[in-house]
C-alpha cells in the first residue's frame, strides 16, 4: 500500500486527553515490530517529556499538538516549537480544524507556525479540510486549494512537512467521505504539492484523517496518494490504533 518511496505514517492525536500508561506501553512495544510504518503519538504538552523518556530507544516518534510562531516571549499559555523539541518531540500538528475554528487561526497563522516548526527542527503536520457546507456546495477543492496556498511555507520538503487532509465534517462524527472523494482530494493535493515544490513535492506525505478506525483503515489507506492516517479518538486505545497501523504489515 505505500506510495512509491514515501514511508507511511500513522500519527495519533490525543487532543486534550491522556491514554492510560499501559496503553502507551503497548504502542511503544508495537512500534518496534511494525517496521513498514512510522508510528507517532501527539499527546498533550504536559506529558510529552515523560512519554518521550518512556519511548527512548524505540522507533516511536512523539509530536506536539500546536506551537507558537515565536521562539520565546510574553505569550502566556503558549508553547514554542523549540520547547517541544527540547521535550522530545520530532513533529508538531499545526492548523488543525479545531485550532482554526475555536482559536480563529488563519492560513497565515498556520504558515507562521509551520515555519516555526522548521526553525526548531520539527516536522510540521499541516492540516487542511473543508466543512460539510463547503463540501455540499461543491467548493471542497477550492477551499482546500486556498488553505494549501496560504498555509504552506515556501521551500517545503518531506523532511519538514507532512500534510493531513481532514474533512471537518468527518472529525469525531463517525462519518467518512467516499473512497472516490478521498482519491479525488488526495490526488488534487499531490498535484498542488508537485506544482509548487517540484520534485520534493512528490516526497511529501499526505495523511487522511477523520473518523479513521480499524473497520475502514484498510480501504482508506489503500487509496492512491494516501500515505497514512492522522487518528483521533482511536489513538487512545492501543488495540484500535495498532489495528490501523497494522494495515501496513
Amino acid at each position: 500500500m505505500p506510495n512509491g518511496s514515501r514511508r507511511p505514517l500513522v500519527a495519533g492525536n490525543w487532543k486534550m486527553n491522556v491514554a492510560p500508561e499501559a496503553e502507551f506501553v503497548r504502542i511503544v512495544e508495537a512500534a518496534r515490530t511494525l517496521a513498514a510504518v512510522e508510528i507517532m503519538v501527539c499527546p498533550p504538552a504536559t506529558v510529552l517529556a515523560e512519554l518521550a523518556s518512556a519511548a527512548r530507544g524505540s522507533p516511536l516518534r512523539l509530536g506536539g499538538q500546536d506551537c507558537h510562531a515565536e521562539p520565546s516571549g510574553a505569550f502566556t499559555g503558549d508553547i514554542a516549537a523549540e520547547m517541544l523539541k527540547a521535550a522530545g518531540a520530532s513533529a508538531v500538528i499545526v492548523g488543525h480544524s479545531e485550532r482554526r475554528t475555536y482559536h480563529k487561526e488563519s492560513d497565515a497563522d498556520v504558515r507562521a507556525k509551520a515555519l516555526a516548526a522548521r526553525r526548531a527542527g520539527l516536522t510540521a503536520i499541516v492540516c487542511v479540510g473543508e466543512t460539510k457546507a463547503e463540501r455540499e456546495g461543491g467548493r471542497a477543492l477550492a477551499v482546500v486549494g486556498a488553505q494549501l496556498e496560504g498555509s504552506l511555507p515556501d521551500g517545503a520538503s518531506a523532511e519538514d512537512l507532512v500534510l493531513a487532509y481532514e474533512p471537518v465534517w468527518a472529525i469525531g462524527t463517525g462519518l467518512t467521505p467516499t473512497v472516490q472523494d478521498v482519491a479525488e482530494m488526495h490526488g488534487f493535493i499531490r498535484q498542488r504539492l508537485t506544482g509548487r515544490f517540484g520534485v520534493p513535492g512528490q516526497g511529501i506525505r499526505v495523511l487522511y484523517g477523520g473518523s479513521v478506525k480499524p473497520a475502514n483503515a484498510a480501504e482508506l489507506m489503500g487509496v492512491p496518494d494516501v500515505d497514512g492516517a492522522l487518528v483521533g479518538g482511536a489513538s487512545l486505545k492501543a488495540d484500535e490504533f495498532l489495528a490501523i497501523a497494522s494495515v501496513y504489515r
